[in-house]
């Protein structure tokens, strides 16, 4: 299994945008990435998630072993990108219920803001190699 994993919803403009954005960015451990609706994500997200089937989230970040949600999921993703992008982290120290309702806004006007695919977002170049399915 590999160490980084970024689940997203694959037929989100703003999601698949963020997917190319930590691809640019990211620093020597390498993210790989699939959708909210593939295979790996039903495999791993049924043993690890506990009481809480995360598949209504907008981003799921799985690090070694673990899973991470909304504004957790993003907040660790930053930590592992290049510079300046890592001290948006600082946000880990605000209580989650009120990043969490940020995060949760977002998600709820996404497809508004930043539109909705007809189809599922088919990588392209080197960034296809990092995708799962």
């Amino acid at each position: 299994m590999k160490e980084y994993i970024v689940f997203f919803d694959d037929i989100c403009v703003f999601c698949s945008n963020s997917v190319r954005f930590i691809y640019r960015n990211e620093r020597k451990q390498p993210f790989y990435f699939a959708s909210l609706d593939s295979k790996t994500f039903n495999s791993i997200s049924g043993p690890l998630s506990g009481n809480r089937k995360p598949g209504t989230d907008s981003l799921v970040l799985y690090k070694k072993g673990r899973l991470y949600l909304r504004s957790g999921a993003a907040l660790r993703i930053a930590w592992k990108l290049r510079f300046p992008i890592p001290l948006a982290s600082i946000g880990l120290i605000i209580p989650p219920f009120i990043r969490n309702g940020i995060y949760d806004w977002i998600a709820r006007n996404r497809y508004r803001w930043f539109g909705k695919r007809e189809y599922c977002f088919v990588p392209d170049g080197r960034l296809k190699e990092r995708f799962l399915e």
